[in-house]
């Protein structure tokens, strides 16, 4: 473990349940230590991918997010709601059994779960405001 590499994994994990896209994490960086490299930080990104510490996903905004792989929430979901992009985490067992009753009915076993529901925000549709929206 080099020192670069501990400050992007310092930067990754200082925010619980923060979403960031690798420039926003090089950032995080970069306040941690001015010397931070971004080609460090995209091996080690990788890395960290490739070992389940963070996840790659999609929030719809075109560019690719890492979800840090928190202990006490490894298989949360993520609500993003399509009016203001505002990312909802949220943990439910009923969600675990179903995709281990489907997955196991159709002949697999899970290798990861992951459940991204995108949603238009009912406070929206009936006041015509949403705090979110700028």
């Amino acid at each position: 473990m080099t020192r670069p590499r501990q400050v992007i994994l310092e930067a990754a994990f200082s925010d619980q349940g923060d979403h960031f896209t690798a420039e926003e994490l090089f950032e995080k960086a970069k306040k941690i230590d001015t010397n931070a490299s971004l080609a460090t930080l995209y091996r080690t990104v990788s890395l960290l991918v490739q070992g389940g510490l963070l996840h790659e996903i999609d929030l719809g905004k075109g560019v690719t997010s890492y979800d840090p792989n928190f202990i006490e929430s490894p298989h949360h979901n993520h609500l993003i709601c399509v009016d203001c992009s505002e990312v909802i985490e949220f943990e439910d067992q009923h969600i675990s059994v179903l995709e281990d009753c489907i997955t196991k009915r159709l002949g697999f076993s899970p290798a990861s779960k992951s459940i991204q529901i995108k949603a238009k925000c009912d406070k929206l549709r009936q006041t015509g405001a949403c705090a979110k929206l700028n």
